[in-house]
C-alpha cells in the first residue's frame, strides 16, 4: 500500500538530549491508517502530529478498545538508526487486538508504518549514551456510537519520540512490594494482551505502593492469590540456586520481547530457566535460606530493572544485598550492546533502517 507524506509546516525545536523525559516531547509526524469493516485498511499516511480529531462517541472513549506495543529505534556508532525485534511486537500486537476485536494489520503495512516514519524522523534519534526513539503503535475504536460492540471503523497509529537513558545514574535495585488486594489480571481476561484497561486497572495499587515507600508491586494470581504473575509493568526473573525462575505465559502474563529476548541469551549462556508458576511464599523462603540470589524485571523501557528488596506485610527480604547482580547486569550489558550496535546479534533481532 503507497503511503502518502504530508509533511508538516513548521518543524518543531528538538529538545536537549540531557533532559529529555519520557514520553513528553513527540516528534514532527505520525502515520494513521484507517481501517473499514467491509473494505480493509485504506489511506496510510504520514501527516503532521496533531490531536486526533474522533467522536465523543467512539468506542475507545467509552468501551477501551485499544491495543498498543512500543519498542525503539537505536543510532549506533556509525550514525545508522536500527530497531530490535520490531516484527515481534507487531505479531504480539496483532494477538492483543484478536483479543480485544480489533481489526489485524497485515505485518507488512504495520512494519511500513514504523519504518517509513522513523525514516521519515531519523534527525530524531538521538545519539547520546542510553538515548533512543521510543515508538508507540497503537489501535483505537472510533465507531461514534454507544453500545457495546465491535468497532466497524478503526485506526492504526504510530506516534514516536526520543528518550533519555532510563538508568542515568546507574543500575540501582527497586523496592518491591507484594500486592495482596488488588489484581492485575485472571486467565480468560485480557492480561495476555497489551491494552489500555490492564494499565489502569495497576494504577490503584501502584499509588499504594509508593505511599509506603515502594517503586512497584509484585502481581499475584487472580485466582489463588498466591502466585506471582509480573512486577508492575514488566516481566520479572529471579536467580534461585543457581537456576532461572520466571512465570509461564499462563494467559494472564504478557509475552514480553525482551523477556523472551533475556531467556534466549540465558539458555546460550547455559542457565537452566524454568518456566512455571512460582508462588511468593516459595520466593520468601529462598531469600530467607540464602538461595535467592538475584531477582530483576525486564522490559522495554528499562531493559533490566534490579531488585534489592521484597515485602509482604510486615515481612521483607533483602536480595543480593540490595546490589545489582552479575546476571542481571550482564544481561543489560549484552540486550543493549546489540540494540545499540555494539556487540554482535548472533539471533538476527536486528532490523537496520
Amino acid at each position: 500500500m503507497e503511503i502518502k507524506i504530508t509533511r508538516a509546516a513548521t518543524l518543531k525545536e528538538k529538545p536537549d538530549s540531557s533532559t529529555l523525559v519520557f514520553g513528553q516531547s513527540f516528534t514532527d509526524h505520525m502515520f494513521i491508517v484507517d481501517y473499514y469493516a467491509g473494505k480493509g485498511w485504506q489511506d496510510a499516511r504520514i501527516v503532521p502530529y496533531a490531536p486526533l480529531q474522533i467522536d465523543p462517541a467512539a468506542k475507545v472513549l467509552h468501551y477501551a478498545q485499544e491495543i498498543f506495543e512500543g519498542l525503539k529505534a537505536y543510532r549506533t556508532a556509525d550514525g545508522s538508526v536500527q530497531l530490535f525485534r520490531p516484527m515481534d511486537n507487531i505479531r504480539r500486537m496483532n494477538a492483543s487486538a484478536e483479543r480485544l476485536s480489533l481489526p489485524q494489520v497485515p505485518e507488512d503495512l504495520a512494519l511500513a508504518g514504523i519504518t517509513e516514519l522513523v525514516k521519515l524522523e531519523q534527525d530524531w534519534v538521538p545519539s547520546e549514551e542510553g538515548t533512543s526513539l521510543y515508538i508507540r503503535p497503537f489501535i483505537i475504536g472510533v465507531d461514534p456510537a454507544l453500545g457495546v460492540h465491535s468497532s466497524h471503523h478503526c485506526q492504526y497509529i504510530v506516534i514516536v519520540c526520543p528518550v533519555g537513558a532510563y538508568y542515568p545514574e546507574g543500575l540501582a535495585p527497586v523496592k518491591i512490594y507484594v500486592e495482596d488486594e488488588d489484581v492485575r489480571a485472571v486467565k480468560g481476561g485480557t492480561g495476555m494482551a497489551k491494552t489500555g484497561g490492564n494499565y489502569a486497572a495497576s494504577l490503584r495499587a501502584g499509588d499504594r505502593a509508593e505511599a509506603k515507600g515502594y517503586t512497584q508491586v509484585l502481581w499475584l494470581d487472580g485466582v489463588h492469590r498466591k502466585y506471582i504473575e509480573e512486577v508492575g509493568a514488566m516481566n520479572v526473573m529471579f536467580k534461585v540456586d543457581g537456576k532461572i525462575l520466571t512465570p509461564d505465559l499462563n494467559g494472564s502474563v504478557l509475552d514480553g520481547i525482551t523477556r523472551r529476548s533475556c531467556i534466549q541469551l540465558l539458555k546460550d549462556w547455559g542457565y537452566e530457566v524454568e518456566e512455571r508458576r512460582i508462588s511468593a511464599e516459595e520466593l520468601f523462603e529462598a531469600a530467607k535460606k540464602g538461595t535467592m540470589e538475584e531477582a530483576w524485571g525486564t522490559g522495554t523501557a528499562a531493559v533490566v530493572s534490579p531488585i534489592g528488596e521484597l515485602a509482604e506485610g510486615d515481612e521483607k527480604v533483602i536480595i543480593n544485598n540490595n546490589q545489582i547482580g552479575e546476571i542481571t547486569q550482564k544481561l543489560y550489558d549484552e540486550l543493549t550492546g546489540i540494540q545499540w550496535g555494539r556487540t554482535a546479534d548472533p539471533h538476527g533481532w536486528i532490523m537496520k533502517l
